[in-house]
């Protein structure tokens, strides 16, 4: 078990400085910021002092070595257009975007592990089908165009929820979060259902799949011979067996959430970091975009980490797997 989470470890050390070039040339190699910041009418003087002070009069592979040192320490630069540190600008955003991802994956958990189940056991029926049907419009519609389809309905023709916004905020744990009052529930429903929906449909597939090819294994006969309920057999035998796949899935999804929330947060104008980044990639704030990126890559290889953790705790022969390759 020591030998494969050091070799895990190693990998997303890996990962992370594959990815740590390829932001670098991905953002500084593209467009100079000075062109946005300054004003016009500037002298020439005046910009090259600009340049100076943000380190842009240097050459590229100088300021190649100037950041990856930095990152190294921790350190993202300060933000063009905010003039504080880029990772705190991240920060003051990070719990707007987590508490929207978080709670639209407990909707496609809560809705779409039920409902897959149900496909599973009667997919010949009008239900069944009714659910996959669902499915499919979940995958197909684009993500905008649901978000500003909910908001015509839900916002602009019955009144039931706020178009936008984050609504009222509770202090939590140093923290301001909106899931701890009413109003900033009301905000959050809209975009987290937009959020959810896609994720939704692919919990529903993935749980009808692994029912269908559950209820076909001996065990579950052996388990009704033995004259199990059928209510006990799916919610022990079933749900056991079919949650390995959709936990491995939503682990790498849960990360997609937090990384391309950008549609959603732009169009119910949440205060996330999606929308900080939409508007730092308008301004050329190469620092928030780095911070934004880079951050993004550590959430990614930690929940994957945690979910390879998660799945040998889940499935008995993935530990079986790592003592025999020690």
């Amino acid at each position: 078990m020591v030998a494969y989470l050091l070799r895990r470890l190693g990998q997303s050390l890996l990962a992370v400085i594959a990815m740590a070039v390829l932001v670098f040339l991905g953002v500084y190699a593209i467009g100079n910021p000075v062109d946005i910041l300054i004003n016009p009418e500037a002298t020439e003087r005046q910009r090259l002092e600009i340049m100076e002070r943000m380190g842009l009069d240097r050459p590229l592979w100088e300021q190649f070595w100037v950041y990856f040192g930095n990152l190294l320490q921790g350190d993202f630069g300060r933000s063009f257009v905010y003039g504080e540190s880029a990772m705190s600008v991240i920060l003051q955003r990070l719990p707007a975007t987590m508490e929207l991802a978080l709670f639209a994956l407990v909707l496609a958990i809560v809705l779409g592990v039920p409902l897959g189940v149900i496909a599973g056991l009667k997919p010949d029926t009008v239900g069944g089908r009714s659910i996959m049907a669902g499915s499919i419009l979940g995958f197909s519609l684009p993500n905008f165009w649901q978000g500003l389809m909910m908001i015509l309905i839900f916002a602009v023709f019955l009144g039931w929820l706020p178009a936008g916004g984050r609504g009222q905020t509770t202090e939590f744990l140093g923290m301001r979060v909106s899931f701890l009052n009413l109003d900033g529930l009301k905000h959050m429903i809209l975009p987290a259902i937009n959020l959810a929906l896609f994720k939704m449909a692919l919990v529903i597939r993935l749980a009808r799949a692994g029912t269908r090819e559950v209820m076909m294994q001996d065990y579950i006969k052996f388990a009704r011979a033995k004259g199990l309920s059928h209510r006990r057999v799916v919610l022990v035998h079933v749900l056991k067996n079919i949650m390995i796949p959709v936990v491995t899935i939503l682990g790498l999804e849960l990360g997609s959430m937090i990384a391309f929330a950008v549609v959603t947060e732009t169009v119910f104008a949440w205060p996330g970091m999606g929308k900080l980044l939409i508007d730092s990639i308008n301004r050329l704030d190469r620092p928030v975009i780095v911070a934004y990126l880079m951050l993004i890559v550590f959430l990614f290889v930690l929940i994957n980490f945690l979910v390879d953790l998660l799945y040998s705790v889940l499935d008995p022969r993935v530990r079986l797997a790592q003592r025999g390759t020690q």
